[in-house]
């Protein structure tokens, strides 16, 4: 498959889980990429898996630091030569339990990461490339972000703000844009290990499809929605969670 032949593409968050899945994935399929987080002897064991220089460059720093983005995307255009795709995969969830509890500056901090983070990602890229040459963009929110979440409904509130937040930038900066966004349910990630260590046997029998998720499985589905086989594709949430949300109802 090298289908993003020729494109290069930028990962934030990626020195593991998802986001290292999705690098994979878009580095299989023939695209060079960036993958940016925040301890840099992740990120070179990334850079390592995914093939070395000749693939995959890293740059280390916090997703909501204006300057770290800035200089992710320059090194990323002069790496690589442009800057075709974007994937918006940072995320933090500092507080859990009941939303009227939470603490307000927890709260910002999450929206400021995982909504306002992406929408600046997003400005720097198309500041640097995408407004003039085009491109495409996903970001990672969570079926959390589409139903409620007792307990994580903060994350779940960053999230939802993410998806409205796409839905208008594929309106603005279409025909030459695309921004699109998925919702996975639980995957099996470091980051989502206390919503099914110890017990996933049984989180698992709730999905109609009986297991949880893993990074192969949204990294496919972010794949497809960078390719030209999405050409038509823009605004949409695609949801990604072996069928819990329809045996919830």
């Amino acid at each position: 498959m090298k289908g993003l032949a020729g494109k290069v593409a930028l990962v934030t968050g990626a020195s593991r889980g998802i986001g290292l899945g999705i690098a994979q994935r878009l580095v299989d399929e023939g695209a060079k990429v960036c993958v940016t987080a925040r301890k840099p002897e992740a990120l070179e064991e990334a850079v390592a898996a995914l093939g070395g220089p000749e693939h995959a460059i890293a740059v280390a720093g916090k997703a909501d630091d204006p300057e770290h983005r800035a200089d992710a995307v320059r090194r990323t255009v002069e790496a690589f030569g442009s800057l075709d795709l974007l994937v918006n995969n940072a995320g933090i969830n500092p507080v859990a339990g009941p939303l009227i509890a939470t603490d307000l500056g927890a709260a910002r901090k999450t929206v400021e990461v995982n909504a306002l983070g992406p929408l600046a990602w997003l400005q720097a890229a198309h500041a640097a490339w995408m407004g003039e040459h085009g491109g495409a963009v996903v970001n990672i929110s969570s079926l959390s972000g589409v139903r409620s979440a007792p307990g994580i409904a903060m994350y779940g509130a960053s999230k939802a703000m993410l998806i409205s937040l796409t839905e208008s930038l594929a309106a603005e900066l279409g025909p030459t844009i695309r921004v699109n966004a998925v919702a996975p349910a639980v995957v099996k990630t470091d980051f989502a290990s206390l919503l099914f260590e110890g017990r996933e046997e049984e989180v698992a029998a709730a999905y109609p499809l009986k297991r949880l998720g893993v990074p192969a499985d949204v990294a496919g589905a972010v794949a497809y929605l960078l390719s030209d086989d999405a050409s038509w594709v823009t605004g949409q949430t695609l949801v990604i969670d072996g069928g819990v949300d329809l045996a919830s109802h």
